[in-house]
């Protein structure tokens, strides 16, 4: 199997292609493209799947309301018995939007994400085989990304789990999922397009977001999250384009528990005053919660604080751009 070649089409789609063209971009990252992203995985993406202890997943409620979520298992629970296909067993009852919406035919977004080492490789594709205990996706794109902004993590087991207790739902954020949020240095969003005429480079994607805790602003129902650079792929600002929803998903990393979010979202670009004062942003976005769901433990590992990745200590918090532009008011 190969990249794609000449007479392939566009790996990107509209939305991406047109932040591409704002960014300056456009005809580096549509060869750049045709070379990273495969309909299928190479050799060192399987391997790298397969020692995996969880994977980030997107995904599509009934509604057309986008989730992201974390799936986990012991390494070998996502195996790919093929470079088109990769299974992952499920244990557990259903609790998340995430896991309701596999079903056959369903787009999936997967991050396979090595928090310890700060790789990850993206797969995006379409559900061909799905039961309470697993599910096989069918690879439509696959690639690498870097390991910027990645906050490097030793994960242990969690021990013995208790009886897992029933997802909260709310529909605004409780001063406590607040906290987390303000404290956060990490998170993953999910993006999506309906998968209209081209399903191959159209769906749903899932993406890691890192930066110094600060960097996600708290304001009632509403977040506003900086957009650092990086691979210009412009996977989740490009779906955003299009189709203003996100899913986010927050893990308290001392108590295992998850915090689900989903929402609508307004783009801000390059320029917008609540961006210019941000250290190493270059754009951003704002959320409005919809609905969110708090899982309890619902993670069978742990870990402490990160160890920030050399990008992440170049960059900002909402309330240093706060002080910046006071003082350059002045």
């Amino acid at each position: 199997m190969r990249p794609l070649d000449a007479d392939s089409p566009s790996p990107f789609h509209e939305g991406e292609q047109e932040l591409q063209r704002r960014a300056g971009k456009r005809g580096r990252m549509e060869a750049f493209g045709r070379r990273a992203i495969r309909p299928f995985m190479p050799d060192q993406h399987r391997e790298f799947f397969a020692q995996l202890p969880f994977l980030a997943a997107g995904a599509v409620d009934p509604g057309g309301w986008p989730w992201a979520s974390l799936l986990s298992g012991p390494p070998g629970f996502a195996c790919a018995p093929d470079a088109q296909h990769l299974r992952v067993a499920l244990s557990g009852q259903a609790q998340d939007p995430v896991r309701t919406a596999i079903r056959k035919g369903a787009a999936l977004g997967l991050l396979g994400i090595e928090l310890h080492s700060r790789r990850r490789n993206r797969l995006n594709g379409r559900v061909v085989a799905a039961a309470d205990d697993g599910f096989t996706l069918r690879v439509d794109q696959s690639f690498g990304n870097c390991p910027q902004f990645i906050q490097e993590r030793d994960l242990t087991a969690a021990g013995p789990r208790s009886r897992t207790a029933a997802p909260m739902a709310f529909s605004r954020l409780p001063e406590a999922h607040r906290t987390l949020i303000a404290r956060a240095d990490t998170f993953f969003v999910a993006s999506h397009i309906p998968a209209a005429g081209h399903p191959e480079r159209e769906g749903v994607d899932v993406s890691h977001r890192g930066g110094r805790p600060g960097f996600v602003r708290v304001a009632g129902n509403t977040l506003t999250i900086p957009d650092f650079p990086g691979n210009s792929h412009f996977n989740t600002l490009g779906n955003f384009l299009l189709n203003p929803r996100a899913g986010l998903a927050f893990a308290d990393f001392e108590t295992g528990s998850l915090l689900l979010l989903t929402g609508t979202v307004d783009l801000l670009e390059e320029g917008h005053p609540d961006i210019t004062s941000f250290q190493g942003a270059v754009r951003g976005w704002r959320f409005t919660l919809h609905k969110g769901l708090w899982l309890q433990a619902a993670l069978p590992w742990r870990t402490g604080p990160g160890r920030f990745a050399p990008q992440t200590l170049r960059t900002g918090t909402w309330q240093e751009a706060e002080s910046r532009a006071k003082a350059s008011s002045r």
